[in-house]
């Protein structure tokens, strides 16, 4: 007889890859020869699209769950410096790309802060872009934002550069919760910033939450949730904080007692979703929802779903290239990553070197297991077999693999048809765990080291 679900995950949770990347980004490796990275480019196919990544990191004041790579600078100084040297980099890369009808049909903006540009700045990011590159009609252009930084002048500069999708940072409206890390945000700075987007026709409203900080209850979460939602957004993503204070050292400044454990973690993300399928939010994945109507849910049900870095998207880009320090881009001949050190990245760009420092070279075989991990990840469920031939493999290549999901199998997470899997509803949250099966770079699931990894739960 199976074991209560609720309690059996609770029990198997455990340290996993987010699986924003396959392989993941502890695999990266320094990049020693520095025309790889040109030849990478330089394989595109003609006429390939492409989404660019813009990252900005820099941050007014340090918020003690964050994870991102940034720097703390209440001086505007840095930040124009750092405009200047993104808008030469993306001239550098412009030239090792070459004129062969690229098209750009995703710009994303994060951080960091990337609200922090002033509204010329970002005027003049968004100037080099389009003299360089060929921004396709519609192309979404998003941006990530911190309520508290805003200005109307600003919202004015996104609107009239073409942003079209605004991700705004939230985190809870608790203010026992967001005060204990260190981030002070009443609710009316956000219902001000939703307005002001709205005024100018920016519609495509993101929220982002967190579960998992201090002094949160599921009645906390609900009155969060509810709040969000009178916003009015299109998307919201509910994420899970992952407490790692062995690689940011100011999360040591979270008082751990005050943080729920894996079962107050579990009621939550429980309470946040429910909340939210009740007003009419569609799960996507893991922790997003969004609108009946939105292009996300329409990607979802047409199996068109991806992920990558910012989490869920829809983007069909046949390329990510990444602009800034510590940007990761994705090409088809694997991952790379631009120097997170400002200084190395800053003499790169002034000597008119591409910034990438770190790779990651892909084969067949890594195609075909980012191929199951992300079907997995996207659409709850695969078909190993189809996946194996799609990649040119034979249908049984994954078998061993099926076979160590069986225990999985066993306890109702999932369901096993000859070699299609299919997740149980009720047990989404393990799909992560699930998905480590196909990971070729763990040889022991069950001994993944947990500085490295978040929990599933």
């Amino acid at each position: 007889m199976r074991c209560n679900l609720r309690e059996t995950m609770l029990k198997l949770d455990r340290p996993v890859p987010r699986y924003t990347s396959y392989p993941t980004a502890p695999h990266f490796q320094p990049l020693e020869d520095e025309q790889l990275y040109p030849q990478m480019l330089a394989d595109l196919p003609e006429g390939a699209r492409l989404s660019l990544y813009l990252h900005v990191p820099f941050c007014p004041k340090m918020c003690w769950y964050c994870g991102c790579h940034t720097k703390v600078t209440q001086r505007y100084a840095p930040v124009e410096d750092y405009a200047h040297l993104m808008m030469r980099e993306i001239e550098i890369l412009a030239d090792a790309l070459g004129s062969r009808g690229h098209k750009i049909s995703h710009i994303h903006f994060g951080g960091g802060s990337p609200g922090m540009l002033r509204a010329r700045d970002f005027a003049f990011v968004m100037d080099r872009v389009r003299e360089n590159f060929t921004v396709e009609a519609g192309a979404e252009i998003a941006i990530e934002i911190d309520p508290r930084e805003l200005t109307e002048g600003r919202v004015a500069a996104y609107a009239k550069n073409g942003v079209n999708r605004i991700s705004l940072g939230v985190q809870d409206f608790d203010n026992t919760v967001l005060e204990s890390v260190n981030r002070p945000q009443p609710f009316e700075l956000s219902a001000q910033a939703v307005e002001w987007f709205r005024a100018q026709g920016i519609e495509r409203i993101n929220m982002d939450l967190l579960y998992g900080l201090p002094h949160q209850s599921p009645e906390t979460m609900v009155a969060t949730i509810e709040k969000a939602i009178s916003l009015n957004p299109d998307r919201l993503a509910l994420f899970g904080y992952a407490h790692v204070p062995w690689m940011k050292k100011h999360m040591r400044l979270i008082d751990e007692n005050a943080l729920p454990d894996k079962t107050m973690r579990f009621d939550l993300f429980e309470a946040g979703a429910q909340t939210l399928e009740h007003a009419g939010y569609i799960p996507v994945g893991i922790d997003h929802f969004a609108k009946k109507d939105d292009a996300l849910v329409r990607a979802s049900k047409e199996g068109r779903l991806r992920r990558n870095f910012q989490g869920y998207t829809d983007d069909a880009a046949d390329a990510l290239i990444g602009i800034g320090a510590s940007s990761i881009g994705f090409l088809p001949g694997g991952y790379v990553q631009n120097a997170v050190d400002m200084p190395v990245y800053r003499e790169r760009v002034l000597a008119g070197k591409l910034t990438v420092a770190k790779y990651c070279p892909i084969d067949d075989e890594d195609r075909l297991h980012a191929g199951v991990i992300e079907r997995l990840m996207c659409d709850f469920g695969v078909d190993v077999g189809a996946q194996c031939a799609a990649y040119g493999f034979a249908q049984e290549h994954l078998d061993s693999e099926i076979e160590a999901v069986v225990r999985y199998a066993d306890l109702g997470f999932i369901e096993i048809d000859g070699r299609r899997l299919k997740m149980n509803p009720k047990a989404r949250m393990m799909v992560r765990i699930i998905a480590s099966v196909f990971d070729a770079y763990i040889p022991n699931v069950d001994a993944l080291a947990p500085q490295r990894h978040s929990k599933a739960i």
